[in-house]
């Protein structure tokens, strides 16, 4: 979190004792407005962790909250499972003979239907 009248240049010289800054991005709204937070990449791998010392530092009288990016684990894919109790019901006795279902879903209807020829006035 850094504060809202920060710039680039002086994020970059916060973080300058760390290591070689690449670059920082201070995100913003669509409005253009800064969002409170910004994203500095280090050449050094090194300089990661020398900046999570900074962490709770000052930068324009407000307090800083340093992190380490999160990395993303190839492979990972977070999906939603289905429900835990469904199961297809099976067919019983009483109920009719299976054929195909109807073209747009059971108890559906389609809200236009394409006419059967050709119309150039419609």
């Amino acid at each position: 979190m850094v504060d809202y009248s920060c710039t680039p240049e002086e994020v970059q010289l916060h973080f300058q004792s760390c290591g070689t800054v690449n670059r920082v991005t201070i995100r913003s709204n669509k409005y253009g407005q800064p969002k409170g937070y910004a994203y500095v990449e280090f050449l050094e791998t090194e300089a990661v962790q020398e900046a999570l010392l900074l962490n709770e530092s000052e930068l324009h009288g407000r307090q800083l909250k340093v992190s380490a990016k999160r990395t993303n684990v190839p492979g990972l894919k977070q999906f939603r499972p289905r429900r835990a109790g469904f199961r297809p019901r099976a067919a019983t006795t009483h109920m009719p003979p299976y054929i195909f279902p109807p073209p747009y879903g059971y108890g559906k209807v389609p809200r236009f239907r394409m006419p059967m020829r050709y119309n150039p006035y419609f």
